[in-house]
């Protein structure tokens, strides 16, 4: 008895000498990090960090290789560079360079760090209008070079003769690349009036154009009424409020006694996935799956249709290889729930979504890939594009062009021949 009680105080005992031993060592490394903060050796966002590291390195007698923090290596620049540089410093220009860096060395050319211009133009696009020259780009991840996707009709670009399938080299006699896309797209929006050089190559040839600009004021969606009742609707971008305008113009070709309904999504870029399911929803039946998302921890979200349709006519949707994102999404969502037919060339193969998150001043922010989207039977569509039911390319010399002689539309003219027949 006796000697369990000596083996117990024993036991108390070196706990307690053990617990003051480690609170010494935290203690004496938590201040010598302080002192090396005041010295400017480490960051103070660090010091916590440090002692552990360094507290396990002491116990267990091995060097940890960790990754410096982010703030004491910027710490470290910034004292150098003031201290030794010779020209002049632009702490903002070097935060703001240093934040772009950060974000894209992932990888991701649709993930980016947003600039206050940046921000201000990309909501511009969303609201409907901007100051510029009227072409949708992209980045062609291939060649990393900036495609032309699509052109405004009667924009600037559309009236100077630039055409979907150009390559942008340069803009004011400075190359850009496909990383470049936003700083591309920027350069070519400005005070209405002024003027942009855009220098283009097309069939290995370069070809400049001296574009003013002007304020370009999206209209989203075309309609006319073909022969034998034939309706025809052109959505050129989901942005703004194109799902309204997409249901306005069904419901006046209706009117006016349509039978059948083209539509027609070639060169058409993506946007807001919101318009692209409200537009799916007015076409597939209620309780239809439309997408199915899957974030990075592989929970799925499934979009299912709210609403009974307003679209009852057979369907023709025309494509081509510019049909990327929303497009797809709207594509694949009427492919797969209601009977119509798919004509035109490959789509694009955008089957990401990103998410915009303003920071707290409210004009910078993050473009974050956040999912990737399904089709309702569960299909990839990310690299990999729709193949449509029936492959047609348009003759080569009206590839690109926003308007085509009607004689030459050989894609539409197939989706009239299709839909007369029903």
């Amino acid at each position: 008895m006796k000697e369990d009680k000596k083996n117990s105080i024993y036991k108390s005992f070196m706990i307690v000498i053990i617990t003051a031993l480690i609170t010494c060592i935290i203690t004496t490394i938590i201040i010598y990090n302080y002192f090396m903060i005041r010295m400017g050796k480490v960051s103070e966002s660090n010091v916590i960090a440090n002692a552990i590291n360094n507290f396990v390195e002491t116990i267990s007698g091995k060097e940890i290789n960790v990754v410096p923090d982010i703030d004491e290596k910027l710490s470290d620049i910034k004292g150098k560079l003031n201290e030794l540089y010779i020209g002049e410093i632009d702490e903002q220009k070097m935060t703001e360079g240093a934040l772009e860096g950060y974000v894209s060395a992932l990888g991701d050319e649709y993930t980016e760090y947003l600039t206050e211009d940046e921000m201000s133009a990309l909501m511009q696009d969303i609201e409907g209008s901007y100051v510029g020259i009227g072409v949708y780009i992209a980045q062609n991840t291939q060649t990393n070079q900036i495609a032309v996707i699509g052109v405004i009709k009667d924009s600037p670009a559309n009236k100077v003769g630039i055409l979907a399938g150009d390559v942008i080299k340069k803009i004011n006699d400075e190359e850009y690349t496909g990383e470049q896309l936003t700083q591309a797209s920027n350069m070519m929006k400005g005070l209405e009036g002024t003027k942009v050089k855009v220098t283009i190559e097309r069939d290995e040839k370069e070809i400049d154009f001296d574009i003013a600009r002007e304020k370009i004021k999206f209209k989203y969606v075309d309609s006319e009424k073909l022969e034998n009742n034939i309706g025809y609707i052109r959505i050129s971008s989901f942005e703004g409020e194109c799902a309204d305008e997409f249901k306005n113009a069904y419901n006046g070709l209706k009117s006016q006694g349509i039978e059948s309904l083209i539509i027609d999504l070639r060169n058409n870029g993506g946007g807001l996935v919101n318009q692209s399911l409200e537009i799916a929803e007015a076409i597939v039946p209620k309780g239809a799956k439309m997408l199915i998302t899957s974030d990075k921890n592989g929970n799925e979200e499934i979009s299912v249709s709210k609403q009974d349709p307003i679209v009852d006519v057979p369907i023709v949707i025309l494509v081509n290889e510019y049909t990327a994102s929303a497009s797809e999404i709207l594509t694949a969502a009427i492919k797969e729930n209601v009977q119509c037919t798919v004509v035109g060339t490959q789509t694009y193969g955008k089957g990401i979504i990103q998410g915009i998150f303003p920071f707290q001043d409210q004009k910078t922010g993050l473009k974050i890939t956040i999912q990737e989207y399904f089709t309702p039977n569960h299909n990839k569509l990310h690299k990999i594009g729709i193949k449509p039911d029936e492959i047609l390319e348009l003759p080569e010399e009206w590839q690109g062009q926003v308007t085509i002689e009607r004689e030459y539309d050989n894609q539409l003219n197939r989706a009239v021949e299709i839909l007369s027949n029903e």
